[in-house]
């Protein structure tokens, strides 16, 4: 324990309703969004892709970390003073660096994911198998990367004799804080969620984006073919703006962390609680975002939107865009599975093909169009990948 003057945190009541409103705004924009964003995927069969499952765990992680983390937090932080118990210091550091980790980790799997599809699109594509085992490696890697934080978290109460006792939650490692485990763990967190996957993530995106804005298909592609590759440009566009938004985000916080570890007295400069509250508001806001940017950018999650508002005098429901969603019918789209030779169904007429027989039309149509055929001409000629399936669900 402790003994100082007066608690220096203190802050003025108009600014602490600020901060409450600002709070308790993106809180509940984040937590109804993600939920949402959670039952359009898995309440209607068309929106049930493997684009769309990752986002929903990207979703789950969001959904986590605002409800367990943000509201403790934001309360630490306004107050100064930690009331929630030391057990509950413990799992609010370790599920903010767990859900941040499998968040980063999902934006991996979805990148890698549309690098697969669009410049290996011949590839067997992964199934519900594979995605659930994907999702378990992304939870146990991330639980990986967060335990030290149940080690080392702990609650320690200063006296100041003016006002009363204060609690802090807060790391201590074995040779003190701010030393030299507390600066390689942090650096360590910003390497492997935020420096490294932002490398790998741009790259990705940057060889996605060559093969599909880049390259130019031999002969005329037919409507269906067209609609495609914009389907997949929609869907890589989405996620580029998902990722620099993370990106822009996480910067202010992680560069305040970095700062606080290496200058020592950055802790005693004025004002900075609220630099750190707003470096962190904006941290945090990104999990509000991403259910946005789905409704902004993608024409399914809008109609998904849409159907749970349509309460609201602005928002404009048809009945018949609940067709869109595919809810409680059968998917229009085509899906398509090499590895598990499953078939495929068009839903208009209810034509179903064998796998072989959807690759060997599809190399007879590029036969059709370029003198060569072959395989390599199949691809030149349609570059971007299968028709329609993940994308154009998503």
């Amino acid at each position: 324990m402790n003994e100082h003057g007066s608690n220096p945190y203190i802050m003025h009541w108009y600014i602490t309703l600020l901060y409450i409103i600002i709070f308790v705004v993106m809180v509940l924009v984040a937590s109804g969004g993600n939920i949402i964003v959670i039952w359009i995927v898995l309440a209607h069969k068309r929106m049930r892709t493997v684009t769309n499952y990752f986002l929903v765990n990207l979703a789950v992680a969001d959904l986590m970390i605002t409800i367990l983390n943000t509201l403790f937090n934001f309360v630490y932080m306004l107050y100064s003073a930690w009331p929630f118990g030391e057990i509950y210091c413990k799992f609010t550091n370790f599920i903010s660096i767990c859900t941040i980790s499998a968040s980063v980790f999902t934006f991996m799997a979805i990148a890698i994911d549309r690098y697969m599809a669009i410049i290996h699109p011949l590839k067997p594509r992964i199934g519900a198998a594979t995605i659930l085992g994907l999702i378990v490696i992304i939870w146990v890697t991330s639980i990986a990367v967060a335990m030290p934080t149940l080690l080392v978290a702990k609650t320690s109460t200063i006296t100041y004799t003016a006002t009363g006792d204060r609690t802090v939650c807060y790391l201590e490692w074995p040779d003190g804080v701010g030393e030299t485990s507390d600066l390689c763990y942090n650096i360590f967190l910003m390497l492997v969620t935020y420096f490294i996957p932002l490398l790998i993530l741009g790259v990705t995106y940057l060889k996605v984006g060559v093969s599909l804005w880049g390259s130019q298909a031999i002969g005329e592609r037919i409507a269906r073919q067209e609609e495609t590759v914009r389907s997949k440009r929609r869907v890589v566009k989405m996620m580029i703006v998902v990722v620099l938004i993370f990106g822009v985000c996480w910067l202010p916080q992680n560069v305040l962390i970095l700062l606080s570890l290496t200058i020592k007295g950055l802790v005693d400069i004025t004002y900075l609680q609220h630099i750190y509250m707003i470096a962190y508001w904006i941290a945090m806001s990104n999990s509000m975002y991403n259910p946005i940017i789905y409704c902004w950018m993608n024409q399914r999650f809008r109609k998904g939107f849409k159907y749970v508002f349509q309460w609201l005098p602005f928002v404009h429901w048809r009945p018949s865009d609940a067709k869109g969603l595919g809810r409680g019918g059968v998917s229009t789209s085509v899906r398509m599975s090499v590895s598990e030779n499953t078939k495929y169904t068009e839903a208009n007429d209810g034509t179903s093909c064998s796998v072989m027989q959807t690759m060997i039309e599809r190399l007879e149509e590029s036969r059709c169009c370029s003198p060569q055929g072959g395989r390599n001409d199949a691809h030149k000629l349609y570059p971007h990948g299968k028709s329609g399936t993940e994308d154009e669900a998503l």
